[in-house]
């Protein structure tokens, strides 16, 4: 933790300094723009990979950047979703998955995860992934090699699971809110978007030079 209180105290005394004007602005209100739903790993810091400041991105974060459908049961991921769309207003969401997932490879073998039955049924809300992949390679049971397909689906299954929300179905339904997905390569950088009327992840410079044409035309 000695890393952890020296890197307070240079926050403290060297980056506060500079951005003091920020801070005391966000200390009375935040207005984000972005939903940014993503996984709990530590390799993944949103902020550093979208270069924005504090008070651009309501975050959310869990184990596998999991969507639970919307239902009458109150948990914190549809409060949190019910709040950065109703009461802040944000205009985009974003469900950021990542390489190397753990809890994709948790999802891709569930039997493994007995001895941690909270993460087990948690990541049932993933079911719907791993079937489709299964469904499309004609597989019955799934492996390492089907990571990166799986990451992807989950993606897109989350992105469905957004649109059972309220709030959030509303919003769309009266064009106040854009749905995006990623994923994000750890080793590269490199970070894919879906293309909802394709069905592809393609690179993000040339899924921000379509959409470009799209609003010209």
């Amino acid at each position: 933790m000695d890393h952890v209180f020296s890197g307070v105290a240079k926050f403290q005394k060297e980056v506060y300094p500079n951005k003091k004007a920020k801070f005391q602005k966000l200390a009375t209100g935040q207005n984000p723009e972005v939903l940014f739903i993503t996984c709990s790993d530590s390799r993944i810091d949103p902020n550093l990979v979208t270069q924005t400041d504090p008070g651009e991105l309501f975050i959310c974060r869990n184990a596998g950047n999991i969507v639970p459908p919307h239902s009458n049961q109150t948990g914190g991921m549809t409060a949190s979703i019910e709040f950065a769309v109703a009461a802040l207003g944000v205009s985009h969401i974003v469900i950021c998955g990542h390489t190397d997932c753990g809890a994709m490879k948790g999802a891709i073998n569930p039997e493994g995860l007995d001895s941690l039955p909270h993460v087990k049924e948690w990541l049932g809300h993933c079911r719907a992934a791993t079937d489709v992949v299964k469904e499309r390679c004609g597989h019955d049971k799934l492996s390492l090699e089907d990571l990166e397909a799986v990451t992807k689906e989950n993606v897109v299954q989350q992105i469905q699971h957004l649109r059972t929300h309220p709030a959030v179905a509303a919003k769309i339904a009266t064009g106040q809110v854009m749905l995006h997905g990623w994923v994000y390569n750890i080793g590269s950088g490199e970070v894919l978007c879906y293309n909802g009327e394709n069905g592809e992840f393609v690179a993000m410079d040339q899924a921000a030079a379509e959409e470009q044409l799209a609003r010209a035309e």
